[in-house]
């Protein structure tokens, strides 16, 4: 018999998402319960958001201490929370200035149009084409989904977006083939997530940073998913000795309430001048006194390094379970961004999963992706091996 819950949904919610028959109700940590009292240790996180777990107390804090001052008065208006989040993403980045959003869509809309409104603004209107990587992911709206690699994303929605042309990650010779003085900014993903969890290979992302350099083009990191710590590091572009000039953020930077960025070099973030683009609700002063907290506790009690040390350690376990089980062709990622791909479809194992009370999800039909809240323990982490050493 179906939940009381899951009927009204199906009554009164678009039928957007596939989801299991279980209704979430609470969360405290790497830990959620259903509204049958049933509890799963969660290696999905809300989709690598929850960083620090759920209902982390210092971030509760933090917005209700803002949730008794201010709410809402839109960006016709500076706030303290929303300078003090930019500036410590300034001085812990590459970026000198700042765009605040809800989503990570609408941070790579941003860069879409800060890249376009920064030649246009040159005087170079014919330099409008983007470089995007196949298998990569970078949104929903109009403008990101014609962005994505990903036919299955883009079908239905004909005519797309023109300008965006696809070459395979990790190919060199593909893109300094096909990048030119149309070409305005390369768009990737350091570690492509969505699409299977492909890390670059070594000195790849140093050799894009020399063709765009060469060709006077942009480059652009979409760090929604490997960004705020997700990685080991801070950001991933931190691991390659690569500086990008846009970079975007979303996901953790909440840890579970809406916000994206936009982060630029000073030359590039002066195209945007006033009325060039806008975010009613783009860093509202509750969800940057959030996100400034979930950067402090990440410094303060060092999570990063927590993760970058767990992250090696669960690589290691999923090793030892490709060694003995024959179904698992190969162990990918980074950090706490990690993933097996089966010789077989992934949803069964999936299921087999929830029933045991372990949340992980699916991705291209084979692969199986982690990504945890960063302050995973290796007891958790053993637990959810030997669940997954017993199914397959």
């Amino acid at each position: 018999m179906k939940n009381d819950i899951i009927e009204k949904a199906e009554q009164v919610i678009a039928n957007t998402y596939k989801r299991p028959p279980i209704v979430i109700e609470k969360g405290m940590g790497c830990r959620v319960w259903d509204t049958k009292g049933k509890s799963y240790l969660d290696f999905v996180a809300g989709v690598a958001v929850c960083s620090l777990g759920h209902t982390h107390p210092r971030v509760v804090k933090a917005m209700c201490r803002q949730a008794d001052i201010l709410f809402h008065v839109s960006n016709l208006y500076y706030t303290v929370p929303q300078v003090k989040l930019a500036e410590w993403l300034v001085e812990n980045s590459f970026a000198d200035k700042v765009f605040f959003c809800n989503s990570g869509a609408e941070a790579n809309e941003a860069a879409i149009k800060l890249a376009r409104k920064y030649f246009n603004g040159n005087s170079k209107e014919e330099r409008f084409r983007i470089i995007s990587m196949e298998r990569s992911f970078h949104g929903r709206t109009m403008a990101t989904l014609s962005a994505t690699g990903q036919n299955k994303v883009k079908k239905g929605y004909d005519p797309v977006l023109e300008g965006f042309d696809f070459i395979p990650f990790n190919d060199v010779k593909a893109l300094a083939d096909k990048i030119d003085n149309s070409t305005c900014a390369v768009l990737l993903e350091p570690i492509q997530g969505e699409g299977g969890l492909w890390c670059p290979d070594p000195g790849y992302l140093k050799e894009v940073r020399r063709l765009c350099d060469e060709a006077g083009a942009l480059l652009v990191f979409d760090e929604i998913q490997t960004g705020i710590g997700r990685t080991g590091k801070l950001f991933a572009y931190q691991h390659f000795g690569v500086e990008p000039d846009i970079m975007t953020l979303a996901k953790a930077l909440g840890n579970g309430l809406p916000i994206g960025a936009m982060l630029a070099k000073e030359h590039v973030a002066s195209a945007f001048v006033h009325g060039s683009h806008a975010s009613t609700f783009g860093g509202t002063p509750i969800i940057t006194s959030a996100a400034l907290e979930v950067l402090k506790v990440l410094s303060e009690e060092k999570v990063v390094d927590h993760c970058e040390r767990v992250g090696e350690y669960f690589r290691q376990r999923l090793m030892w379970l490709k060694s003995k089980h024959s179904s698992i062709v190969d162990v990918r990622g980074m950090g706490l961004m990690l993933g097996i791909e089966l010789d077989v479809e992934g949803e069964p194992v999936v299921n087999e999963c929830l029933d045991r009370g372990f949340l992980v999800n699916c991705i291209q039909g084979k692969v199986i992706r982690f990504i945890p809240p960063l302050i995973i323990s290796k007891q958790e982490i053993d637990a959810l091996v030997s669940c997954l050493d017993d199914i397959l």
